[in-house]
């Protein structure tokens, strides 16, 4: 979605863009992803900032492409189980509207008034408008169309090397294929960007942090916003390499009910966990028990390609140029795609970005 996002806002400025991946499009995390595209999750901060230009330009993207791609801005609802979680979302929330976010205290007699198949007994909640859903790979797939003759697609080819000239710029890169020349490489490669960014000879630490997730049967609408748990915020901001689990549920228009959230670092290993399986079975049922008596379809597995400070890489590399980034979003690719790729758009071009790309420098590393 990254790589997509780039090319579509590259090409939308009058550049010419060849799009090389390994396998199909979004054959990789995106395929994995559930579609979140959220503010509700983010601290104060350069995030937030490019969560919230990301949230307009996916509006202005849900009038352009396709209906097919799914876009439901629903939003979305944490919910706190005891009244210290209730006390640490409304401080939280606090802080966000401080920082331009729309967000709505639910006491605990409401909260059924936005999901009637809630659990009783909690404590309270915070209903956030501005999130929403896209289903990835229709969206990703669809800004790739969007862009007509600009783009060009290299599907089934990998990446095996960097061209330079002989001062040292980048020009181009060498494929299984053959040779692609051009005067700027974009590094879009998701999880994997750090081992693109070594052909260039720079280190950019990002890690695989591995999650599942749970597809249940289709359902008519028992949920009806993306509804998470308090605790999913400390696990997103946690570097901890062991299983952590929250819950994280949110129907889709299709029917079927995704169930998360889990996080590990396992490298790249694809191997079911029955343990983080049960888990997260365990956490939607709790919040919602209706879900109890539902049959879980299927599961999937994915990557989300983590930086240890939590923030993306984005813009041009100072140690190698000719190379910009445009990965490590971990979590939040898919809803942070659209700020990414203007960003890049306006780096590639010489234009001013939106805001302030300094945090988000991949030099830091």
């Amino acid at each position: 979605m990254v790589g997509a996002a780039c090319a579509y806002y590259a090409a939308g400025a009058g550049l010419r863009v060849t799009v090389i991946d390994r396998g199909s499009v979004a054959g990789g995390t995106t395929g994995a992803g559930e579609g979140n595209l959220l503010v509700s999750d983010k601290e104060p901060g350069p995030e937030l900032e490019l969560a919230r230009l990301s949230a307009r330009l996916w509006t202005e993207l849900s009038g352009a492409l396709p209906a097919r791609i799914e876009y439901e801005p629903k939003g979305g609802l944490i919910v706190a189980a005891d009244e210290p979680g209730a006390a640490a979302l409304r401080d939280f929330a606090d802080r966000q509207r401080a920082a331009g976010v729309t967000a709505e205290e639910i006491p605990a007699d409401r909260l059924h008034d936005l999901e009637p198949h809630l659990a009783p007994g909690l404590a309270g909640g915070v209903h956030y408008p501005q999130d929403a859903q896209v289903m990835p790979a229709l969206a990703t797939a669809d800004l790739l169309r969007a862009a007509g003759n600009r783009i060009r697609l290299r599907l089934g080819e990998e990446v095996t090397g960097l061209l330079t000239a002989p001062d040292g710029t980048l020009r181009g890169v060498r494929t299984t294929r053959g040779e692609v020349h051009a005067p700027y490489i974009v590094n879009a490669a998701g999880a994997w960007g750090g081992e693109l960014a070594r052909l260039a000879g720079v280190e950019l630490p990002v890690r695989p942090r591995r999650g599942f997730v749970l597809v249940t049967e289709p359902l008519p609408r028992v949920v009806r916003h993306k509804v998470y748990a308090a605790g999913y915020m400390a696990d997103v901001a946690s570097g901890s390499a062991t299983l952590q689990t929250s819950a994280v549920i949110e129907g889709t228009p299709a029917g079927p009910v995704l169930i998360g959230a889990s996080r590990e670092h396992a490298g790249f290993d694809r191997t079911l966990s029955p343990q983080a399986l049960q888990r997260l079975a365990a956490g939607a049922t709790a919040l919602f028990p209706v879900l109890g008596t539902v049959r879980a379809m299927r599961t999937y597995t994915g990557f989300r390609p983590y930086l240890p400070d939590h923030l993306p890489a984005i813009g041009p590399d100072p140690r190698a140029p000719g190379l910009l980034h445009a990965c490590g979003h971990e979590g939040a690719g898919i809803g942070l795609a659209p700020a990414t790729g203007f960003v890049i758009a306006r780096c590639l071009t010489g234009g001013e970005p939106p805001l302030d790309i300094g945090p988000f420098d991949p030099g830091r590393f």
